[in-house]
């Protein structure tokens, strides 16, 4: 699977934390591990009417890509559950050509 990453937008990320359920549920986990962890900045005062208030996924050392989900021909379970629409699968030279220009995205090869 080492061809294959997961494109992640922080732009739209709404903090609901569904990935990080649903990798605890596929991979069978207790609630304080994941392979995905959702961390939040804010919210804060940044000057005058901004404010920083984001969230931002970050895939651990536990993430496989959902192998066993994969190797079947589905997406890992945090991008099929992930209600912003804000990860991607696939293979990492198609999601490095989308990142083209964008702020806030990242490419995650676990």
């Amino acid at each position: 699977m080492t061809d294959y990453g997961i494109l992640v937008d922080y732009r739209w990320c709404s903090g609901c934390r569904a990935c990080e359920i649903a990798c605890q549920m596929e991979q069978g986990l207790p609630p304080q591990r994941s392979g995905v962890k959702v961390f939040e900045a804010g919210p804060w005062q940044i000057a005058g009417e901004r404010w920083q208030h984001d969230y931002a996924p970050d895939f651990l050392d536990e993430c496989d890509l959902c192998a066993k989900r994969t190797s079947r021909g589905k997406l890992p379970s945090c991008v099929q559950h992930c209600q912003a629409e804000i990860l991607e699968f696939g293979r990492i030279e198609e999601l490095s050509a989308r990142m083209s220009g964008k702020k806030k995205q990242i490419l995650i090869i676990p």
